[in-house]
């Protein structure tokens, strides 16, 4: 039991600030009742890979500090003199789902006013050149329904827009990329779109095998899985195994394997026994494609995404590992009244 514990005890000292103004934090008592719920068999090994994942996945308080402090010296984006790049830009605040625009905005707003004596909200007198900063994209939907509402109302006729994030999926960046550039040319307005992140993370369909999230080999033996997969319009997109992808979020091949049909497993189970999940709310993680889901194993200290497994963040009668919020309003109080605390 000593390697249980310690992966228990590891696995919570890594996400040891998840949602902390919220006091969600996954203890090692909480990390031993979602391992639990799997078979016997598995649940050290599973332990054994999510430690490895989650030390390359989960992105702390002071992870998001550390990108926000290096973002704001990033010589390609800022040029030579970073106070001088960041007052001429405008802060777009327009995401219409969630907190983590204004969350991530309050913790650049400390860096701004450490560094050069402003904030966000005093930037942008010229309204050229544009910042959307966010932590994730994942199906690239939330920033692309942003930016097309923005494009139609109050974008100017000629813009420069810097989408900034930790993390972004090569698909939802394609896709979103695609959507915005379609919904600038119908409104007869020139929107020039660039792209930051520290981490990307493969997730087309076409590049599967190679791919950064989660995507089964073989269909499990299972009966509620292959009943699932039948149900499905049209047959899953499975990987070619011998492959941990380009940024090596697995300890090795069969690590992944592990998660990919324990994870699947576990999902299709949630699905059967909390009854309000949506149809888009898919083993895996939420899509709206027919699969068997998004499978991205990203998760913030402020947040677990939909889109990451069911079995990581579904709740009542499962028991979670990352609790989500939806409720944006009261996260937001709380994360706000920690920020002001001295030392945040």
């Amino acid at each position: 039991m000593a390697e249980r514990d310690d992966l228990l005890a590891s696995l919570a000292a890594t996400t040891a600030d998840y949602r902390e103004a919220d006091g969600e934090a996954p203890t090692a008592e909480r990390a031993e009742r979602w391992i639990n719920q799997f078979d016997a068999a598995v649940q050290t090994p599973i332990l054994r890979e999510m430690d490895h994942v989650l030390k390359r996945t989960y992105f702390s308080r002071a992870g998001t500090q550390e990108f926000l402090a290096g973002l704001f010296n990033t010589e390609k984006l800022v040029g030579e003199n970073p106070c001088d790049f960041w007052k001429g830009v405008k802060f777009l605040d327009i995401q219409g789902g969630g907190a983590s625009q204004k969350e991530m905005l309050a913790l650049f707003n400390k860096v701004l006013k450490k560094q050069c004596g402003f904030e966000a909200a005093d930037c942008g007198a010229a309204r050229q050149e544009f910042v959307y900063l966010d932590d994730a994209i994942f199906t690239g939907n939330r920033v692309r329904r942003d930016l097309e509402t923005w494009i139609s109302k109050d974008c100017p006729a000629e813009a420069k827009v810097n989408v900034i994030t930790i993390a972004l999926h090569s698909g939802g960046q394609y896709y979103a990329n695609e959507k915005i550039k379609a919904a600038a040319t119908a409104a007869g307005k020139n929107v020039d779109v660039k792209w930051w992140r520290a981490i990307e993370l493969e997730d087309r369909k076409a590049h599967t095998t190679t791919s950064d999230v989660l995507r089964p080999v073989v269909i499990p033996d299972d009966e509620g899985v292959k009943a699932y997969v039948a149900a499905m319009r049209y047959p899953p997109n499975l990987r070619t195994a011998g492959n941990v992808g380009g940024n090596g979020i697995f300890s090795s091949d069969a690590g992944r394997q592990l998660l990919e049909t324990e994870l699947l497993k576990a999902g299709v189970r949630i699905r059967q026994m909390c009854p309000h999940l949506n149809q888009y709310q898919r083993p895996l993680g939420n899509m709206i494609l027919d699969t068997l889901g998004f499978g991205s194993l990203i998760v913030t200290f402020r947040n677990c995404p939909n889109n990451a497994p069911l079995a990581l963040w579904a709740g009542d009668p499962w028991h979670p590992l990352f609790p989500r919020t939806t409720n944006s309003d009261t996260s937001m109080k709380r994360f706000m009244a920690l920020l002001a605390k001295d030392g945040f």
